[in-house]
């Protein structure tokens, strides 16, 4: 039986998380059938408790829990060394008060640069900003690492699971919620919530409540979307891309192969560089919407 290129099962295959990874055929043994197995070392087969009731309809056995080691944990990993690397490395040479030298240095300097001035500051405040700025600088790079991993071959993009996504605005809502109570107190920061309006006792009894309702729901749903807009800009484009290069596979027969081979791999190649400018675009926004809630925190109305 032919194996389905186009299937949803195949394409999200190549997409989605997974214990493996994904490589041709070629470059590893034919048993391995093209799967490059993660070691799963905290992986335990033997139940935590085990009671025989006699009955073998009822399952008294509790087993632990089923952690995995997923090839988006170990490109995060990746991510996460190769800023702490750059970085520590830029801060050892400025550190003496030398310039940055060389086109790797200067670019990330002006990277950096540019979320502060054209990002953090004019959403939060020239006097807050900088408070925010470690959180942010590692907000970006780490986005836009998980986003251009997904642009190597057999790799994937972390920022294309929701896991990722909504630990990320998890962690962003954290920040706001903590700057803001930084900045105004436990109770200021809730009672800043609702803006301050003249409204007789009788009225404000009734709309009050629902407005500080409406808003704490609002600043959780903002954080929702914040990891939804990554997860489905990311995930989208990377699903495209496999759609695409899968017409090669399904295509049969020497004319038409030849016929959807050079079509695909130009569309492929278009879309990947478009997929390259998503990968900073995509960072950027999730770093000035994070920027932008922080502002609303620390200053509101």
């Amino acid at each position: 039986m032919a194996k389905d290129h186009l299937a949803p099962s195949e394409i999200f295959g190549h997409v989605e998380d997974a214990t493996y990874f994904h490589v041709p055929r070629a470059f590893v043994p034919k048993d391995w059938h093209g799967h490059i197995a993660i070691p799963q070392p905290f992986k335990l087969n033997t139940p935590l408790i085990s009671v025989d009731t006699g009955d073998p309809l009822i399952d008294n056995n509790i087993m632990p829990l089923d952690f995995k080691i997923t090839k988006f944990m170990i490109l995060e990993v990746l991510t996460a060394v190769i800023i702490a690397v750059c970085f520590i490395a830029l801060a050892r040479h400025l550190r003496g008060g030398n310039h940055p030298r060389g086109r790797l240095w200067n670019t990330l300097e002006v990277m950096l640069l540019f979320l502060r001035d054209q990002v953090a500051r004019p959403c939060i405040g020239k006097h807050d900003a900088d408070r925010f700025m470690p959180f942010l600088w590692t907000t970006f790079f780490f986005v836009l690492g998980c986003n251009l991993f997904g642009m190597i071959p057999w790799m994937g993009s972390p920022t294309a699971a929701l896991a990722t996504t909504s630990m990320l605005a998890l962690i962003t809502f954290g920040v706001v919620v903590g700057g803001g109570m930084a900045k105004l107190g436990f109770a200021g920061f809730w009672k800043a919530q609702v803006p301050s309006m003249d409204l007789p006792l009788g009225l404000a009894i009734v709309l009050v409540p629902m407005i500080f309702l409406i808003e704490v729901m609002g600043l959780l749903i903002k954080h929702a979307v914040l990891a939804i807009r990554l997860l489905a800009n990311m995930m989208a484009g990377h699903v495209v891309l496999a759609v695409v290069v899968g017409f090669i596979g399904a295509s049969y027969g020497f004319a038409a192969w030849w016929g959807v081979m050079p079509l695909s791999v130009v569309g492929a190649t278009a879309l990947s560089l478009l997929e390259l400018f998503v990968a900073f675009l995509q960072a950027y926004i999730f770093t000035f919407l994070s920027a932008l809630f922080i502002g609303m925190a620390v200053h509101p109305h």
